[in-house]
């Protein structure tokens, strides 16, 4: 087994594991038949994110991106399929499906019908999921610049943490072994913003906590 084949199996494992802590609050909302405390926007944002990078995937020939990201638009539809069922916010809900279902459906016909074929299309979709990517691991960085300032650590997951920043490296050393650098860019945020966690969870130690995030 070469070193890309391991970095692929570690990318399918950290990133698979990474996607079901979703399944804990499926079983929480399915036993409290409610979705208070529970964010709907990180299943939305996610499950587009992957369907991106499926497609990139595939236009790429890569297994690992096309396995990791199936079963991830898989996972995250179950989840916003589970929201819908319990939320009592039905319509709202419903408008950012649609409005999700919209931003991936206008990317796929600009990229599929718009673009010239070949490396134009790879290109251009595999800068858009890496903005993507880079959005969704740099947007807890307001929580953790509260966090630093209050001293008061109220969100973080120590295991979650964990999966992101293993998952992140893995990506990262993935893309650099294939020089490519629509996947190792986007990864660097999410080995950035997990070591200011790990950081906040040395230094606020004696602090409970509970934060959530979903990322690719």
């Amino acid at each position: 087994m070469d070193l890309l084949e391991i970095l692929s199996w570690a990318c399918i494992v950290f990133t698979v594991g990474m996607f079901s802590t979703g399944l804990v609050d499926v079983q929480v909302m399915r036993n409290s038949m409610s979705t208070d405390h529970i964010q709907f926007l990180p299943y939305l944002t996610t499950c587009v994110n992957t369907l991106g990078w499926l497609y990139y995937g595939t236009l790429k020939s890569d297994q690992t991106l096309i396995v990791v990201n199936l079963i991830g638009a898989f996972l995250n539809l179950l989840y916003i399929l589970t929201y819908l069922t319990y939320t009592e916010q039905k319509r709202q809900v419903v408008s950012r499906i649609l409005g999700g279902a919209v931003l991936a459906t206008s990317t796929w016909l600009y990229i599929s019908k718009i673009l010239p074929p070949g490396d134009m299309q790879l290109n251009q979709l595999g800068l858009i999921c890496s903005v993507a990517t880079i959005s969704v691991y740099l947007s807890p960085l307001t929580d953790l610049v509260a966090i630093v300032h209050s001293g008061n650590i109220q969100c973080l997951s120590f295991s979650l943490t964990v999966a992101t920043f293993f998952t992140s490296t893995s990506w990262f050393l993935y893309g650099l072994q294939l020089n490519d650098y629509y996947i190792l860019v986007p990864n660097l945020p999410g080995i950035f913003t997990s070591s200011i966690r790990f950081y906040l969870f040395w230094k606020f130690s004696n602090q409970s906590c509970s934060y959530k995030s979903m990322q690719i």
